[in-house]
């Protein structure tokens, strides 16, 4: 340890027009920081390696929670699980809800009116998006209140959550598949027979989207028809007046356009959508 002398201190300190016992009692506090505050270090640098040897960091990836209770995932796999879900995001929404069936008969809409750019490919796929939350509500706030809201609780296990937040969703793809559709994926599957409420979600999944794709068809020829009557009859019309080279699209569209302004088009085509699926 490196001699302070009392004088020197007292020196930095500054002892003019200061009496002798203030000065007195400032260089022995001053003294007794320069002996504690390299202590101090010391006495940290010593701690803390064995500190850091009692509690190594760690990252624990598995089924065994921060309790050690088997079925809770612990921190890092919660981590993984998350990530996982949201680069899968996309394909859930577009594959497992209301989405499909309606972006597919709005994009019928658009191009029955004979007009490809309007609506924008933005403005279609965010209609069916908020569309699909406003026919997913119940179906969502189900999963939430019967998965996520008990194992934020600590009332349900990783596993038992997971289960009970699909199984809202399993129902409501099971309502709106065909039957014939999950045979169909069963017997490809050679699955044996099996009750409605345990098929696997890798039956009920590709099932339900090939129902959805088959039903969005249907509406979509049915939507096609009123604007195929009007092009046939402009074309009829412009053959009889002899106006060969006039395109009949062109003298379509207007007639089109006012067809579905006047039967308040979105509107129906929106309540067509929302009524056509079974909650």
């Amino acid at each position: 340890m490196i001699p302070i002398k009392l004088s020197c201190v007292r020196g930095l300190l500054g002892g003019r027009g200061v009496s002798p016992l203030i000065g007195k009692f400032a260089a022995w506090c001053a003294l007794a920081l320069l002996l504690l505050v390299p202590a101090g270090l010391c006495a940290q640098e010593a701690g803390a390696p064995a500190a850091a040897a009692a509690a190594p960091w760690r990252l624990a990836v598995d089924l065994e929670g921060g309790a050690g209770q088997a079925g809770s995932a612990s921190v890092g796999m919660q981590i993984v699980m998350v990530m996982t879900l949201l680069s899968v995001a996309p394909s859930l929404i577009l594959l497992m809800t209301s989405f499909t069936r309606i972006v597919i008969v709005l994009g019928f809409v658009r191009t029955a009116i004979g007009v490809p750019s309007a609506p924008a490919n933005q403005i279609v796929t965010g209609l069916a998006l908020f569309l699909s939350l406003f026919i997913m509500g119940p179906v969502l706030e189900k999963s939430y209140k019967n998965g996520v809201q008990p194992y934020m609780e600590g009332k349900r296990g990783t596993a038992e959550a997971l289960e009970a937040a699909t199984q809202p969703l399993r129902e409501f793809m099971i309502k709106q598949t065909r039957t014939r559709d999950l045979e169909f994926f069963l017997q490809l599957g050679r699955f044996p027979a099996t009750k409605v409420d345990d098929l696997p979600l890798r039956v009920v999944v590709p099932a339900y989207v090939i129902s959805e794709l088959q039903t969005a068809f249907q509406m979509g020829f049915l939507i096609f028809l009123p604007f195929l009557v009007i092009d046939l009859l402009v074309s009829a019309t412009l053959m009889a007046l002899g106006m060969m080279m006039m395109p009949p699209a062109t003298i379509a569209l207007p007639f089109k356009l006012l067809l579905f302004v006047l039967v308040d088009g979105w509107h129906l085509v929106v309540q067509s959508l929302v009524t056509s699926f079974r909650l």
